[in-house]
């Protein structure tokens, strides 16, 4: 079996007999991008291939200067002697998993993918090939998540109870579908406004714009007011700056895979941590390439050697990506 479909080159997956590569980091001709998370989605190519559900936040990201071709689910399109389509991922919005066949020989790149509910994105679609390339950030047997109605009831609670004390809830989590799908979850619960961080109000009107219901949102503005009682959502990133100055009473959670390990929380200070991620967790992975039938399988990201040592232990011909990347940081989930 031909094994060179795809192979390490310009920080993603360069496919020689389609002259392009999927998720670049370095300078290219044509992109094939999974989603547009910045580790994927990059402005360094000329041309770039997403899926329609992706293409207006894949535009946000990577501006107006690239040129941009957007395709349906499934649509095969042909990018030299490479057959092209998009499926599925489950990530975020959009997000997709690039399905490349030569010579009858046919590999699956999942990108990012996660196998639990999402009212914000399509659902993760198995798509059978003969090697499966998989992410393994979540590859450990520790990791298991909780149903997304469980949380995203953990998150109301924790609201309302810091408001009957006259406190802000400082909810930290993913500027770009993280904070969507939370959005959209508590519409379960109330109608009630949310104030949100500069980093998360354009990427939420985004999906507001193709038809996502979500709570309504305001921006947290520059001006001098209470936020005692409110929801408040922003980036990591926000929790190190000045902006948390003007919130007063704040009680602080981050919503990540990353808080299944109660040390991570406490490591970073934060006073309540959710199990949310956009990750596939290790009951999913496993299912999930389990599903692919794929006779081949290659792991990048987080516990990739674990899940090869795994793998091979059941006869499966698995291995590390060539040059792929190791451990993610709390704020990549």
């Amino acid at each position: 079996m031909t094994t060179d479909v795809l192979t390490p080159a310009a920080g993603g997956l360069a496919c020689p007999a389609g002259d392009f590569v999927v998720d670049p980091l370095t300078a290219t001709t044509t992109s094939v991008v999974t989603h547009a998370h910045a580790d994927h989605a990059r402005a360094v190519a000329d041309v770039v291939h997403c899926s329609a559900e992706g293409a207006a936040v894949t535009r946000r990201r990577l501006g107006d200067a690239v040129k941009i071709i957007a395709h349906e689910w499934g649509e095969r399109f042909q990018l030299g002697d490479a057959a092209v389509s998009l499926h599925p991922a489950g990530h975020i919005r959009g997000s997709a998993q690039v399905r490349v066949e030569v010579d009858g020989v046919t590999w699956v790149v999942s990108g990012d993918y996660k196998r639990e509910e999402d009212p914000t994105c399509t659902p993760f679609e198995v798509v059978p090939c003969d090697v499966f390339v998989t992410e393994a950030t979540f590859a450990l047997p520790i990791y298991r998540w909780p149903s997304t109605a469980q949380v995203v009831e953990e998150i109301w609670s924790w609201w309302q109870a810091n408001a009957a004390a006259g406190k802000c809830s400082m909810l930290f989590c993913y500027a770009l579908g993280k904070a969507q799908r939370v959005l959209a979850g508590l519409r379960a619960h109330t109608d009630r406004s949310v104030f949100v961080h500069g980093a998360v109000s354009p990427l939420t009107e985004a999906y507001r714009d193709e038809g996502i219901q979500m709570l309504p949102t305001a921006p947290v503005g520059k001006e001098r007011r209470s936020f005692a009682g409110e929801l408040v959502v922003a980036p990591p990133s926000a929790s190190r700056s000045t902006w948390m100055r003007r919130f007063g009473a704040v009680q602080t959670g981050f919503a990540s895979g990353w808080m299944r390990v109660r040390g991570r929380r406490r490591g970073r200070g934060w006073d309540r941590g959710f199990v949310l991620s956009d990750h596939a967790d290790w009951p999913g992975i496993v299912e999930t390439v389990a599903a692919t039938g794929a006779r081949r399988v290659l792991a990048y990201h987080g516990r990739a050697d674990l899940l090869v040592a795994y793998l091979r232990d059941r006869g499966v011909d698995a291995a590390p990506l060539a040059g792929s990347t190791g451990s993610r940081s709390m704020e990549e989930d």
